[in-house]
């Protein structure tokens, strides 16, 4: 156990130098120092209790999911039966079912034959039941567990998103998760404009392009009444058409999804600002159609259920590349152009909680927690030394090692420090206090029993280790499960928790038992004081 041969002692003052040294950058960067940029810098950021700033809590409601499950489905259906060449009537999305009926009643097996794969839909659960009434009326319902997978499937999709849009802002290390199953939790450290970020990510950014229904009466459409197949839109307030609707095609359009990117410009021509937009190959095929065989025909751009502009298709548009007006300003312009990139919202999310944290309480949580950690860590240090001296002071060593060890670690991971995460600092140094105090008690009993110095050094370093790691696993599986299960500060806790039983077992075990078994080796002494 004191065997200590060189490539050993090598390997463990590299790992704890290298793991100590990524902790600079850190240091120097919170005390008002610049760290030069040509070395690498790996750098623990400061939450959102440390740093300041905001916070958001978000929420979608199943409806609208269901609401929108049902409408693709009716496009499916659609689809399916023009496919399969079965003639039927308007297929309905009332009371939340789809429902349509056969012209030819001979075709019901045919009809149910060709549904059955989108029944499925992934394959994992069943989402749809599909039921036939009076021999020619299908009536597709939504399952309950079909709904909850889409929900958490909605939620994830919309998480992305939103992550999307905040590293657009140029922040760094927010945090975005989901609790709970519809709701999204968003954190940003240093933003204190929390209506920029409510604005940003609020907005669904569901992009579409479809014709206008020149045949539509515009005292038919104040009435709400559009012929078969058309729906109405209104336009979006500060447009040119702001309080009036029209009536747009259902079908035959192109969703924003087809989408490659997006950027905010100016208009060549009058320097306004716009949004160009490109289309991936199967979108420009489709836009070269539409403008091909609608040639000075109005067609409108909808965002998010809204007309923004309803221009006249002057030529056709072949290259995939268009612009989007709407009496943008440069800066709403850049956050459409934000929102286009990322991708359209799966779901409508509401802000359902927000608050601002100052930066003036974050560095007041740090001078305390800072002063706590301090305290208690001078108090330990004496405590140490006095009780079992040279032993002492190499645990008092190793406490500070680990100390520099856990932020290093967390540099490199680029983690984040929370309030939380100081009390996990601070729970570390008693961790490794009581590794050192069992090793340190483990020695003086055997001394007592009569061992010689090496003999008992030997022995209490072996036997103890065997608590020292049973009791930091159970403490590392804990841990563990806070980091799975939790949340924001838990999942803060958690981090430095989990690191500092790894730095605190590798300094109480490995790092002072080298310090002493190079000292015995050297001064060979008679007897030991601890």
């Amino acid at each position: 156990m004191l065997d200590f041969p060189r490539w050993k002692q090598i390997w463990l003052w590299a790992l704890t130098l290298l793991a100590a040294l990524a902790s600079v950058p850190t240091l120097v960067t919170q005390f008002g120092g610049h760290w030069p940029s040509y070395l690498p810098d790996p750098e623990v950021s400061l939450g959102l209790d440390l740093a300041g700033g905001s916070y958001l809590l978000l929420e979608a409601q199943p409806s609208d999911v269901a609401k929108q499950r049902v409408e693709a489905m009716a496009e499916t259906v659609r689809g399916k039966m023009r496919d399969a060449k079965i003639r039927t009537g308007d297929v309905s999305t009332a009371e939340g079912k789809v429902s349509f009926m056969l012209e030819d009643p001979s075709q019901v097996d045919a009809a149910r034959q060709a549904l059955l794969p989108a029944l499925n839909g992934n394959g994992t659960v069943r989402e749809w039941d599909l039921a036939v009434l009076n021999g020619n009326m299908f009536v597709l319902t939504l399952t309950q567990k079909g709904l909850d997978q889409d929900v958490e499937t909605a939620m994830a999709s919309a998480r992305d998103v939103v992550t999307k849009r905040i590293d657009a802002l140029g922040t760094k290390e927010p945090t975005v998760v989901n609790e709970g199953a519809n709701r999204i939790m968003v954190q940003v450290p240093g933003l204190q404009n929390p209506q920029q970020l409510r604005d940003l990510i609020g907005k669904t950014a569901e992009l579409s392009f479809k014709l206008v229904d020149q045949n539509a009466l515009p005292s038919d459409i104040a009435q709400g009444i559009v012929p078969p197949g058309d729906e109405i839109v209104p336009f979006a307030p500060g447009t040119s058409g702001a309080g009036t609707r029209i009536a747009v095609r259902r079908l035959g359009g192109i969703r924003g999804d087809e989408l490659t990117k997006a950027q905010a410009t100016n208009k060549s021509q009058t320097n306004e600002p716009v949004v160009q937009i490109t289309f991936d190959s199967q979108g420009s095929e489709k836009f070269a159609r539409l403008t091909t065989e609608n040639v000075n025909k109005p067609f409108a751009i909808i965002l998010d259920g809204q007309v923004i502009s309803a221009p006249n298709i002057e030529e056709p548009i072949l290259g995939g590349t268009s612009i989007i007006e709407g009496g943008f300003t440069t800066e709403s312009a850049a956050e459409l152009a934000i929102q286009l990139n990322s991708g359209a919202l799966p779901v409508n999310l509401t802000v359902v909680d927000q608050s601002t944290v100052s930066a003036e309480l974050g560095a007041d949580s740090i001078h305390k927690g800072a002063s706590a950690m301090i305290v208690g860590t001078v108090i330990v240090v004496l405590l140490i030394a006095a009780a079992y001296g040279r032993f002492g002071i190499y645990a008092d060593l190793a406490l500070a090692v680990n100390v520099f060890m856990i932020l290093g670690i967390m540099a490199v991971f680029n983690g984040t420090l929370t309030l939380p995460g100081i009390a996990g600092f601070v729970l570390t140094i008693g961790a490794a206090v009581d590794a050192n105090v069992l090793i340190n008690e483990r020695i003086r009993e055997e001394r007592r029993r009569g061992r010689k110095a090496f003999q008992a050094v030997d022995l209490g370093y072996k036997e103890a280790s065997r608590t020292i790691f049973d009791a930091n696993i159970t403490h590392f599986i804990a841990a563990t499960l806070m980091f799975m299960f939790g949340s924001g500060p838990i999942k803060g806790f958690a981090v430095v928790l989990m690191i500092g039983i790894a730095t605190s077992v590798f300094t109480a075990v490995y790092l002072t038992r080298m310090w002493v078994a190079l000292w015995l080796r050297r001064t060979r002494p008679a007897d030991i004081h601890i």
